[in-house]
């Protein structure tokens, strides 16, 4: 049985996914904007709405599973671990909470801040509000740019992330990547 709840591992997954969707999209979104094709700037803008409708789902849905996390505290960590290896799945661990809220208030502070003053449409159902900040395009692009290495960090941190769940399964053959996935099972 996963130390994790339903709730916590459905949290980890949706949230992988928004997240990576929104990596994915975020590292194209530029090509899309200084298209000279108007159907691809186009979907440039409708890309750029789905991707901060979904940083901002990430965000709450973060702050969510961080309140679990908080509450809940950590799962043990497997006993032949050493004391590098637990250091080293903590900072991962911080590092992604830290990341998975400063990327999204990055990204709305950089909207937020744009004297060009798009709204953001979540998911096309309604305007979110923009933060109450002065309009600066200086402080719009510096944290276009703090949001643009945020998401460069997030992007390693993920291939650590991945890199270490393998580990755990195929070669220390314990049971950390199937408390996430409690389908599937420890490797004999």
């Amino acid at each position: 049985m996963s130390p994790y709840s339903r709730t916590a591992i459905t949290l980890h997954w949706l949230i992988a996914l928004l997240i990576l969707g929104n990596l994915v999209g975020g590292f194209f979104l530029e090509d899309l904007f200084t298209s000279q094709d108007p159907a691809e700037r186009k979907l440039g803008f409708q890309v750029v709405q789905i991707h901060k409708s979904a940083g901002l789902t990430i965000l709450i849905l973060s702050l969510l599973r961080l309140g679990i996390r908080l509450r809940a505290g950590f799962p043990p960590l497997p006993d032949h671990m050493t004391g590098t290896e637990r250091a080293l799945a903590r900072m991962t661990h911080y590092g992604f909470y830290a990341l998975m809220i400063a990327i999204p208030l990055s990204g709305w502070y950089m909207v937020s801040a744009s004297p060009l003053g798009f709204p953001t449409v979540w998911f096309g159902l309604f305007e979110w509000p923009h933060l109450p900040v002065a309009t600066s395009k200086v402080a719009s692009e510096t944290a276009g740019a703090v949001h643009e290495w945020l998401g460069i960090g997030a992007a390693v941190l993920l291939g650590l992330h991945v890199a270490g769940a393998l580990k755990h399964h195929f070669l220390d053959r314990d049971d950390v990547l199937a408390r996430m996935l409690p389908f599937l099972r420890r490797p004999a």
